[in-house]
């Protein structure tokens, strides 16, 4: 039997990256004295720094090889969207509004046009999320860079009678899920070599989409700012997550000593089924890599869970919490204990 294509086969192994970031975290050990100080707190979204009556927020993220699908159609003007998105949707999971971003993007030669489309996305990106671009870096570097690298940092506040971390998450809340665009920024690694592997270029079509291979993958990723600071606002959230890398792993954020099961998980978008069917990719690993049509969670009391789906397009209940651990995904019976 062929084995299936996993992320790791594809080049990106997320068990060894975790213990790469642990190599580097663990070396960064000063503290700043006075004003300013960073809250230590494991597993946030987003940084918070103790600001007086207020936590500042930092997040930083780029968009992976989302770039090589932009690169091979030649078209960069949604590739600024997802910059933002990735930053400011790991902003929201704290509470906090985004307010300043600043980008940065390394190419091989300057390109006026493309650096002209990438402005487009990002200040695009800046509209959907309320939030000012307030500066950046655009690096030549000839010897370093074969294409084009994006990547930015968001900064956010959030009064600190608002914040959200997760350890109000409790037994017998609600899971509620607001729908994807696409594949999002996240697993394009595998999505890519999937295709490529099946015959596909990103300009071919393949049933069952609707668009050519890179139109779907290319997609930008959904930005839920807005939807996400109304629901902080006028309901009381537990939990919010940021369905990335990792997919249903990111449930596991959330407060300890708890189970968080998808029970009514949403139909995934075609380009799901497709890349699991090229690539004979598991069930298990699909929903650790990819977000599988639910971009953004909300764990909620069950009174809010029933409220914010009535209130706010393109939300469902997907699941519900119960006392034990782990993030167990029901109908497939696929138990995930480890971020």
């Amino acid at each position: 039997m062929v084995e299936g294509w996993t992320y790791a086969k594809a080049g990106v192994n997320i068990d060894r990256k975790s213990g790469a970031i642990d190599s580097l975290v663990k070396e960064l050990r000063y503290r700043r004295k006075g004003k300013g100080t960073m809250v230590e707190a494991k597993g946030l979204f987003a940084s918070l720094i103790d600001f007086g009556d207020v936590y500042l927020t930092l997040a930083t993220d780029g968009v992976g090889t989302k770039l090589l699908v932009a690169e091979e159609l030649g078209k960069w003007d949604t590739i600024g969207i997802d910059c933002v998105a990735m930053n400011v949707n790991d902003t929201i999971c704290v509470g906090a509004e985004p307010m300043s971003f600043v980008d940065y993007v390394a190419l091989k030669v300057p390109d006026d046009d493309i650096c002209g489309q990438i402005g487009v996305g990002l200040n695009r990106g800046a509209e959907l999320s309320n939030m000012e671009i307030v500066g950046g870096e655009v690096a030549v570097l000839p010897e370093m860079v074969n294409g084009i690298d994006i990547s930015g940092t968001c900064l956010g506040y959030v009064d600190k009678g608002k914040v959200i971390t997760g350890e109000r998450c409790e037994s017998g809340d609600l899971i509620v899920a607001l729908r994807s665009s696409g594949v999002h920024s996240n697993g394009l690694t595998l999505a890519r070599k999937v295709f490529q592997n099946a015959g596909y270029t990103m300009k071919d079509k393949a049933p069952g989409l609707s668009g050519t291979v890179g139109e779907e993958l290319l997609t930008p990723t959904e930005i839920y700012v807005k939807d996400v600071l109304r629901i902080r606002d006028e309901y009381d959230p537990h939990g919010l997550i940021d369905i990335t890398g990792g997919g249903l792993r990111n449930l596991l954020r959330m407060r300890k000593g708890l189970r968080y099961i998808i029970d009514d998980p949403v139909k995934p978008h075609a380009l799901f089924g497709k890349i699991a069917e090229l690539g004979e990719v598991s069930e298990r690993e699909m929903y650790q890599t990819f977000n599988m049509g639910m971009g953004f969670m909300i764990v909620a009391s069950e009174d809010d869970a029933e409220n914010i789906i009535s209130d706010i397009g393109d939300a469902e209940i997907v699941g519900r919490v119960e006392k034990g651990n782990g993030v167990l995904y029901e109908p497939g019976d696929l138990l995930y204990e480890n971020y």
